[in-house]
Order: C-alpha cells, then structure tokens, then sequence
C-alpha cells in the first residue's frame, strides 16, 4: 500500500480545505480508512474512518459536524472536506487504514505517507 495525501495548505479560521489521499494498493473492499492527524508536540489522533463495506463511520468528537470523508474507491481516493476550520484543526494530515474502538479511532498496521500540513491561522 502506497499512500499520498494532499491539499493542504495555510487557511484563515472559518474557511474550507478538502484534502485527497491516493491509497494505491488499499482493499477498500475490505477495511476501513480513515484521515490522522498530528500537531506540534502532540500524538497523532484520529480524525475520521469509513469503512466501505457496509458505511460504517466514526468521527472524531472535536471534528463532527465539520469534517467529512468520502472515498472513490475505482480511483482508490479518499477525500477529507473539511469546512468552519479553527486554529487547533492546525496539523500534519495522513490516511492510513483505521478502526473505530470504543469511540475512538486507532491505526491499523501499515507504513505512513508523508502527510500534508494544514496550518489554521488568522
């Protein structure tokens, strides 16, 4: 599995960014993925995990009614719309196949891609 993500960029608090995941190589038929994220001095945290199989989707607390993933599986895409941005949305963003325990989302096993930054900031 090879993943790249991309469309980050630096935006001013309330505005919108989508960010794109190419997942070569990523069963989408059969797991879950989902979007990451780290900020400075922080571990990384789950944002978002969809599973296609049967629609199954958690979303982190701090992100809902906010954030939104979909996927193109033909094109092995995964999209983060992510709308009303404040500063603590400011982070390295990365897909990578997850699971939902708990209300929480986890990593599932599998290399990262390089992520890309998202900077929140008037």
């Amino acid at each position: 599995v090879q993943l790249v993500e991309s469309g980050g960029g630096l935006v001013q608090p309330g505005e919108s960014l989508r960010l794109s995941c190419l997942a070569s190589g990523f069963p989408f038929g059969d797991f879950a993925i989902g979007w990451f994220r780290q900020a400075p001095g922080k571990q990384r945290e789950g944002v978002s995990c969809l599973r296609n199989s049967d629609g199954t989707l958690h979303v982190a607390d701090s992100v809902k009614g906010r954030f939104t993933i979909s996927t193109d599986s033909a094109k092995k895409m995964v999209y983060l719309q992510m709308n009303n941005l404040k500063p603590e949305d400011t982070g390295l963003y990365y897909c990578h196949g997850c699971v939902g325990i708990r209300d929480k989302i986890h990593q599932t096993y599998g290399s990262w891609g390089q992520g890309t930054q998202v900077t929140v900031a008037s």
